[in-house]
């Protein structure tokens, strides 16, 4: 039931006048600190998931096993409303019904299936490749065929906009809303104009990833029927900034009281949910 009350609450933020940032969370410390200051929704990255669960730059040599199981962690630790970057979906069609299984019993709010060519293939020399519209639309009817939950969300992304054009943007997310796509999840869009074209082509609601600053105005993308958009992963990053330095200084011999910008008991109390866990311990042991 969590998770029904979960997706409840996402399609709420999707069917509301008004566009959010997500708040970008890797783990379940990060996801509690999100749903601590207000966040309506957390965003879960598969690059940062790279990251996060492998160290490894983002190559798609993540496992779909090892993605479910750290959204299944956070989902376990923070109500947030999850939404994850599925990628590929791990493979092909058939791969991609069963990523929307084992996401969908992991707990997430939210994903979304995009049709890149990944991982990338033997010459592409790191180039973007997008999968044939058909080939495309062959993967999200398989995404919406493994949905069992009517209240899970899921979105069709592409980078085509910074790839191949607007026209072909437009032709894969009507194509893709054809079908029966909750959102369309564009990446790239570099001016209003770009969205300004795809938001007259699509009824869907819009996610947006990798914009410029100039796009991000709230009361711009509310009004061309943008609900998600995406700001970066910058909380990982400083999280891992800060523990470089932390460890650099205690190396060179800073003390551990010297330290600057370590987290308090109080705060560390509160996302650990200590109190809630004293609770549990009075009452059982």
């Amino acid at each position: 039931m969590r998770f029904n009350e979960r997706r409840k609450r996402f399609r709420e933020a999707f069917a509301a006048d008004r566009c959010v940032f997500p708040g970008s969370v890797y783990d379940p410390i990060s996801a509690r600190i999100a749903e601590d200051l207000g966040f309506e929704i957390g965003m879960f990255a598969g690059s940062i998931a790279s990251m996060t669960v492998l160290g490894a730059p983002d190559l798609i040599v993540l496992t779909l096993s090892e993605f479910a199981d750290q959204a299944r962690r956070i989902g376990r630790a923070s109500a947030i409303p999850l939404m994850v970057d599925a990628d590929h979906g791990y493979g092909n069609a058939l791969n991609v019904r069963r990523t929307v299984e084992e996401l969908e019993m992991a707990g997430v709010a939210g994903l979304s299936i995009e049709d890149t060519a990944l991982p990338q293939p033997f010459g592409s020399d790191g180039a973007t490749i997008l999968l044939s519209v058909e080939e495309g639309v062959g993967k999200m009817k398989a995404a919406l065929a493994g949905r069992t939950d009517p209240g899970l969300t899921i979105a069709g992304r592409t980078s085509a906009l910074s790839v191949t054009g607007v026209e072909d943007a437009i032709e894969r997310v009507r194509a893709y809303e054809a079908v029966g796509v909750d959102a369309v999840f564009l990446v790239g869009a570099k001016t209003r104009d770009q969205i300004d074209a795809v938001a007259a082509a699509v009824s869907v609601p819009i996610i947006l990833g990798g914009t410029t600053p100039e796009i991000q105005d709230l009361d711009y993308l509310s009004a061309r029927g943008v609900r998600l958009c995406l700001q970066g992963h910058q909380p990982f990053a400083a999280g891992v900034r800060a523990v470089y330095e932390t460890l650099k200084a205690l190396r060179e011999g800073t003390k551990p009281a010297e330290l600057t910008g370590i987290a308090d008991a109080a705060l560390m109390a509160r996302v650990t949910r200590n109190a809630a866990y004293k609770a549990l311990i009075e009452e059982t042991l």
